[in-house]
């Protein structure tokens, strides 16, 4: 199996059993060269088991993978000497310093950067002779970041890379990715951020219980459903709010606790003058409005009828 010029990941028909539990169902998806492509799930979706199927970390039961143009299967060894590969959980040496970490990881390799250099890059050049145990959490993921890279890779897998991190850290390293991104790297993650998947991600294969049930851009996905949009609105001296359901784009009005409305659009190109014109005809006034995107929790909602929160970890 080869990918085509455009591709440097495809993947046919995955499977993946553990005991009677099928982990991964019948996943198919290829990435392109230079983009971001994430897999969005709950814990237990079977991201993980995905990703290490693909890095060469686990066999499958069946299916086809190759990367970049490699089948993992056959040549693993190669396609591990051209990726770089961020796990869930890392552990380092617990007396060796950040920098001969890096030494020692790079020999491994072909072709490696040095660790000064990977260092000045993640922001940690100050802490090359210190241990990792004690860096700061936001410090491990950049430094388990520059690891990944030790090897010039030319594919870049992250498995839930914010994980445990506060926002402002977790944003931090969304812009280190993205420099990742910038230097020509292509790059695969994981994650249950849906938030995490509209920033970084140029698409996204949306997984549940080890099938892919969506894949597309985010934004294509949000547009998917039939209504993206919601118009929150409040007024004075409207006593009846009839007609509002007819408005051009409008697919529903709910009542809110608080006495507002809130009507759902599929075109708020269209609602919103059409809602203007409804206020000026019904001699209201309008107190607030507020136009909100949907995002990918709610095409995840709406795809499996919960959210992205509350599910069991995958099986390791």
């Amino acid at each position: 199996m080869t990918t085509s010029p455009e591709h440097v990941i495809a993947v046919r028909g995955l499977i993946k059993r553990y005991g009677a539990l099928t982990a991964v169902d019948g996943v198919s998806f290829s990435v392109n060269a230079g983009e971001v492509f994430g897999i969005l799930g709950p814990n237990g979706a079977g991201k993980t088991t995905v990703l290490e199927c693909v890095e060469g970390l686990l066999k499958p039961d069946s299916g086809s993978i190759s990367v970049l143009g490699l089948d993992v299967l056959k040549e693993t060894n190669a396609v591990k000497d051209r990726i770089g590969v961020q796990l869930q959980a890392s552990a380092y040496f617990d007396h060796l310093t950040v920098r001969e970490i890096l030494k020692l990881f790079g020999s491994f390799y072909s072709r490696r950067e040095t660790p000064d250099d990977l260092l000045e890059r993640v922001g940690l050049a100050e802490k090359a002779n210190t241990t990792v145990g004690k860096l700061s959490g936001g410090q491990k993921q950049r430094f388990t970041i520059a690891a990944t890279l030790v090897n010039r890779p030319e594919v870049v897998f992250l498995d839930e890379p914010t994980t445990g991190l506060d926002p402002q850290a977790r944003r931090n390293l969304w812009d280190f990715i993205d420099s990742i991104h910038a230097d020509g790297h292509t790059v695969v993650l994981t994650t249950h951020y849906m938030e995490e998947a509209q920033t970084l991600c140029d698409r996204v294969a949306i997984m549940d219980q080890g099938r892919i049930v969506a894949m597309d851009t985010p934004v294509n996905l949000v547009r998917s459903l039939p209504a993206p949009y919601a118009l929150k609105v409040s007024t004075e001296g409207a006593q009846t709010f009839d007609g509002l359901e007819d408005l051009d784009g409008v697919v529903g009005v709910e009542r809110d606790g608080d006495g507002a409305v809130c009507l759902r659009s599929r075109e708020t190109a269209k609602t919103l003058p059409a809602l203007l014109d409804w206020v000026n005809k019904s001699g209201v006034t309008l107190t607030y409005l507020e136009v909100t995107p949907a995002n990918l929790e709610d095409v995840f909602l709406s795809l499996t009828g919960r959210g992205l929160e509350g599910t069991e970890e995958e099986p390791s």
